[in-house]
């Protein structure tokens, strides 16, 4: 009969013993959220990044000693005209024998006889 008790005994105690291993490893539930697609994303030690590129500065060259003048910019050369007051008849020019207002009839004498124009 002891055996009996013991054999009951022993069993309900492995039981007992059992549960309480299995409660000792359950934890209470953390709300975690993963979201990933399956392979980790693995970031390294920080690393020495090398010093930034410095250029050189830009090369100076210091003014020249002497600046040229500059260049005089083309005119063309002023409109002829004879001395004192002249006569324009039909695209020439002739002297006159005397002088009259600018603007008003004079003539010239050519091979054909008198022309008439302008005086300027």
């Amino acid at each position: 009969m002891i055996n009996r008790v013991f054999r009951a005994l022993r069993g309900a105690l492995a039981i007992v013993a059992l549960g309480g291993f299995l409660a000792s490893l359950s934890h209470p539930a953390a709300a975690r959220v993963w979201v990933g697609f399956g392979f980790p994303v693995y970031v390294g030690p920080p690393a020495y990044y090398p010093p930034p590129v410095y250029y050189p500065p830009p090369a100076y060259y210091p003014p020249p000693a002497y600046y040229p003048p500059p260049a005089y910019a083309y005119a063309p050369p002023p409109q002829y005209s004879a001395p004192g007051q002249s006569c324009v008849v039909a695209g020439t020019v002739c002297a006159m024998e005397h002088p009259v207002t600018p603007g008003s009839s004079c003539y010239c004498t050519t091979a054909q006889g008198r022309a008439w124009g302008r005086a300027t």
